[in-house]
């Protein structure tokens, strides 16, 4: 671990957790944080181990996931640069609920549960700001379920991509910003059906060549993530 840059600073004191609180209070919560350098696939913590500390990403990537009963790794969410995690566990000073490991190079701020305990118990904003960015993470994980049940595969893999591409941009080439084998599980699929999904966006101009990606229409597949299953399969059709 190492003392954190000037630059991670800037980027840990903007977070969601710390909206509305004043910037003295922001830097007493940052003041013992250090940083954890991971090479990927190092691991962070470990389901059920005690939670120490919680997390807010500087650089890199960073999967959140749970091993199931049968063994399977199943993936609750992805992380990259301005994103906060564990927020409740270290609230708590409960135990992690999950596993969290480097899927590239990072780099992540820690910073010590007992110490945002500390502060809590003197500044109870401070529990206000946690327990807001607490639910917004539980407002995710519900539009991960709503998303799994109510789009189709194409869909999701349609969605994904679109949230790479610029705002405003008619066409555009994009880097996958990890591997295939984790978008799968990131959006609930197969490696194949996420293989067969590319396929068939090739037909409305997606072209997916290794880790980059051809977008000719960002409209065009922003509307086939939103429109439903019915008219999304004959917009296919028609392109073919």
């Amino acid at each position: 671990m190492s003392t954190p840059t000037s630059a991670d600073i800037q980027i840990a004191s903007s977070v969601a957790v710390f909206n509305g609180l004043k910037p003295a209070m922001i830097e007493r919560l940052i003041a013992p944080a250090s940083v954890v350098t991971l090479e990927d696939g190092q691991t962070l913590f470990r389901q059920g181990e005690p939670a120490s500390a919680f997390f807010i990403m500087v650089d890199g990537w960073v999967k959140l996931y749970r091993i199931t009963l049968a063994g399977d790794e199943a993936v609750i969410s992805v992380f990259t640069r301005g994103a906060s995690f564990a927020e409740a566990a270290a609230f708590t000073s409960g135990v992690y609920p999950a596993s969290a490991e480097a899927v590239s190079d990072a780099r992540v701020v820690r910073i010590p549960s007992d110490h945002v305990v500390r502060c809590i118990r003197e500044v109870p904003d401070i529990a206000l700001a946690m327990i807001a960015s607490t639910s917004q993470h539980l407002h995710r994980l519900v539009q991960q379920v709503e998303q799994l049940k109510a789009q189709s595969g194409i869909q999701r893999v349609a969605e994904f991509l679109a949230s790479l591409c610029p705002v405003d941009g008619s066409g555009c080439l994009i880097s996958l910003p990890y591997d295939k084998a984790l978008i799968a599980g990131r959006l609930g699929l197969k490696p194949e059906s996420l293989s067969r999904a590319f396929a068939k966006l090739k037909s409305v101009g997606v072209d997916v060549r290794a880790s980059q990606v051809v977008v000719r229409d960002v409209a065009q597949l922003r509307e086939l993530a939103a429109d439903d299953r019915t008219r999304m399969r004959g917009e296919l059709r028609r392109a073919r």
